[in-house]
């Protein structure tokens, strides 16, 4: 592990599920992947780590810079830059992608939840799903039904992500948890703010994870058009699974300790029976 580049060693500290799939891939590809996750991770912390939305707003700018740089041919010194260049250039990954994950990421500096449901998912689809398809890019793997899982597979990540983050974006005073779904199940937003689990958590939340399942249900109805060699990207679908099985068994409560913790050698023992099966 003393060996690992500052992309590897950024994901295992920040995103550490990710860093566990990468693991399954082949060197090369492995590299590419841990520069992807960390500049996702730039991104993704961009409105965590200040007090004005205007900074994070510039943060993100300066990563658009940076991409329009990097498809432009200009050489790159920042060093997560730098490995994203180089992974952009040896495997030839669609632009788009990267602004639709930057795009997304700007409804972090509105700081409020989602209206709906709906619009829960599509913010799922614009910060987690263009990011399994650029890691299936990686993996060499870009056909239609491939990328159409991919999605699904991102969506269901995102979903159960968020579910597990509400504790720290309560101590932040933040929430991505559905206005409306609020609303409908009495949550006292302010209160949950304040002292945690609160009534009508639990079915906002079982509201959430019943639809990621339905998009982890649908990236597995595909795992045929998935090919082998492409399993790696498709990886956290495995976890979310054991995720979101963690999270019923918690009767729901994302503060639970049970959905907080990070399932320690199950994910890698679940991950290595995906491996062995081929299937995500």
């Amino acid at each position: 592990m003393s060996e690992l580049s500052h992309c590897a060693r950024q994901v295992r500290r920040f995103d550490n599920d990710r860093f566990l799939c990468t693991l399954f891939a082949p060197p090369a590809e492995r590299e590419a992947l841990s520069a992807l996750y960390t500049f996702n991770i730039e991104i993704a912390r961009a409105r965590e780590l200040v007090r004005e939305a205007m900074l994070a707003r510039m943060r993100l700018q300066w990563w658009r810079d940076v991409l329009a740089g990097i498809y432009a041919g200009q050489r790159q010194r920042e060093p997560v830059a730098a490995a994203l260049a180089e992974a952009v250039m040896r495997f030839d990954l669609s632009r788009g992608h990267f602004e639709r994950l930057i795009d997304g990421r700007e409804f972090d500096c509105e700081d409020r939840p989602p209206a709906n449901l709906d619009d829960l998912v599509a913010y799922g689809e614009a910060t987690a799903a263009p990011l399994v398809k650029l890691s299936a890019e990686v993996c060499a793997a870009r056909e239609d039904r491939v990328v159409d899982a991919a999605g699904d597979v991102g969506i269901a990540w995102a979903l159960t992500g968020l579910i597990r983050a509400v504790p720290f974006h309560a101590r932040a005073k933040r929430l991505y948890l559905p206005a409306a779904l609020n609303r409908r199940h009495g949550l006292d937003v302010f209160a949950m703010f304040e002292r945690g689990s609160s009534p009508g958590l639990s079915s906002v939340v079982a509201a959430v994870s019943a639809r990621a399942r339905e998009h982890l249900v649908r990236a597995r109805a595909m795992r045929a058009e998935v090919p082998a060699h492409a399993l790696p990207a498709f990886l956290p679908a495995t976890l979310a699974d054991l995720y979101l099985r963690r999270i019923a068994a918690a009767d729901y409560d994302p503060f639970d300790e049970r959905v907080r913790s990070s399932a320690g050698a199950g994910r890698l023992l679940a991950l290595l029976s995906a491996r062995l099966r081929r299937r995500y």
